[in-house]
């Protein structure tokens, strides 16, 4: 019986593909997409049939939240988080077939003409999005964010070199606890002894002079605390590196502002196994003797993030949502929705007259990630198994802070946002 249900459902996935080929919104069959050079390797990738990002965004169609499957859940997690169901609609669509190559994506080389056009498709999207200047590398990597804590400073610093660090959240100092295995670290500022919630007037930090490089998380996922601008080195040859993996691509950065971003793909752009890193190209080839080659920067750009076998199947996804971001009018138009989401939320959160309570300061609350508690912590578990009844879930905060907590990223539709404010309220009317 297992062997013919598993047959069965392989038919029904087959079938399945067949039938939603015809209504896809992707780019056509055999369209492959638009391929770069890469000056710091000195190499040119052969160019495969070309399309500008523009026309690629063009053809991708938001997909309505009533478009959904009436067996999906409103996913609340912190990562892997909820993805785009058209995206994942057109994943399920080329899962057997990639576009007449008669293979998936996650069958191919990763030395093919077709992955190689997937990945510099990302690229391309990637940069358009976020308007990456050519002056700085875009990386596929792999790890997560958690190694680019060694990375960050096997890659910029020598032994000697000081580096200052703001921590506002568990992430920010696990990167500082981390970094002193390689330089010498300075912490110029932390939020816990007010339990990680608010960020730093800047000019009243004393930071180093002779600082290499000033690092920050621009977003804490746990602790709900968000950058809204960013500080500048005070060495002037120094450069910001911010971990942005919980509010990437949410809002327009200005890139030329860092010298290094980096983001586990997790939250905003695609499944987990992928690491993103954008890093100024002159920061490239300094690596310490013994930094280890797969944390070596010069080696991924040298080789255009194919040194080794990437993580293809999780970069071919992050493509994908990067063109569904560009259809929706790029990253301005989606911190417009994103923004609406936070307001709705933290509104009913600020109007309950204390039943629910956001600790953070208010000036600088994450649009990503929203914690708040009950004024009764013994109704969170009656909280949590309702909401999940309701097909709300992963409300549970992390398990070092307790509470609730909504993550609300891209993916997540203003209707999941709609749909547990109004449980929200008529669970307190219930008990308040």
């Amino acid at each position: 019986m297992a062997t013919m249900s598993a047959t069965a459902a392989l038919g029904n996935l087959i079938n399945l593909h067949h039938r939603h080929l015809k209504s896809a919104t992707f780019p056509s069959a055999h369209s492959f997409p638009c391929t770069n050079t890469s000056a710091a390797a000195g190499k040119v990738i052969p160019r495969i049939s070309c399309s500008s990002a523009a026309t690629a965004a063009s053809a991708v169609q938001a997909q309505p939240a009533s478009d959904a499957s009436p067996d999906r859940v409103f996913n609340f997690a912190a990562g892997p988080a909820t993805l785009p169901v058209n995206v994942l609609r057109k994943a399920q669509d080329e899962l057997v077939d990639w576009r007449g190559s008669g293979m998936s994506v996650m069958e191919m080389s990763h030395r093919g003409k077709e992955f190689l056009s997937i990945i510099q498709k990302a690229e391309a999207d990637l940069r358009a999005l976020l308007n990456v200047p050519e002056d700085y590398a875009v990386l596929f990597l792999q790890g997560g964010a958690t190694t680019q804590f060694a990375a960050v400073p096997l890659n910029v610093c020598s032994p000697e070199d000081a580096v200052d660090y703001i921590v506002t959240g568990s992430w920010g100092d696990k990167a500082f606890k981390e970094v002193a295995k390689y330089c010498k670290p300075n912490l110029i500022w932390t939020g816990k002894p007010n339990k990680f919630t608010t960020i730093p007037n800047f000019d009243a930090i004393e930071q180093s002079l002779h600082a290499k490089c000033l690092h920050i998380c621009a977003n804490e996922t746990i602790h709900g605390v968000e950058f809204k601008n960013y500080p500048t080195p005070r060495n002037p040859s120094a450069f910001l590196v911010a971990d942005m993996s919980s509010n990437f691509c949410s809002k327009p950065v200005d890139v030329t502002k860092f010298g290094i971003i980096y983001a586990g793909a997790q939250k905003n752009v695609g499944p987990s196994g992928v690491t993103i890193v954008i890093i100024r190209k002159d920061l490239i080839g300094n690596a310490q003797e013994k930094t280890p080659v797969m944390l070596d920067y010069k080696i991924h750009s040298d080789n255009n993030s194919l040194y080794n076998t990437p993580p293809c199947y999780g970069i071919y996804m992050c493509g994908l949502v990067f063109e569904d971001l560009l259809a929706q009018g790029g990253l301005v138009e989606v911190e417009k929705k994103n923004r609406k989401k936070a307001e709705i939320l933290y509104d009913a959160i600020d109007s309950s007259n204390g039943f629910y309570k956001c600790p953070v300061e208010k000036s600088v609350r994450s649009l990503m990630n929203v914690p708040f508690t009950l004024c009764e912590p013994e109704l969170e578990g009656e909280f949590i198994k309702k909401a999940a009844a309701e097909k709300m879930v992963q409300l549970k905060g992390h398990r070092s802070v307790g509470g609730m907590r909504a993550s609300i990223y891209n993916a997540m539709p203003l209707a999941g946002v709609e749909k547990l404010v109004a449980f929200m309220k008529d669970f307190m009317a219930k008990h308040g």
